[in-house]
């Protein structure tokens, strides 16, 4: 991949991920069933977000887990 952060330029960039509840009953039940893909810019930070896959195994794990 080439990187290159819209705002200072740098071409050093770190991934992760973050998981979010979707609706009422995922809130309730604590369900983080919406799933993105972060790209963030080693040197200042601006970050970017995609849309990800969610998976049915990732779902129950956070619903046992809590």
């Amino acid at each position: 991949m080439t990187y290159r952060c819209e705002k200072c330029d740098n071409t050093r960039y770190e991934t992760g991920e973050i998981r979010t509840a979707g609706g009422r009953l995922s809130k309730l039940f604590d369900v983080q069933n919406k799933k993105f893909m972060t790209v963030s810019c080693a040197e200042c930070g601006f970050t970017e977000i995609y849309k990800g896959d969610t998976s049915l195994i990732g779902n129950v794990f956070d619903l046992m887990v809590g």
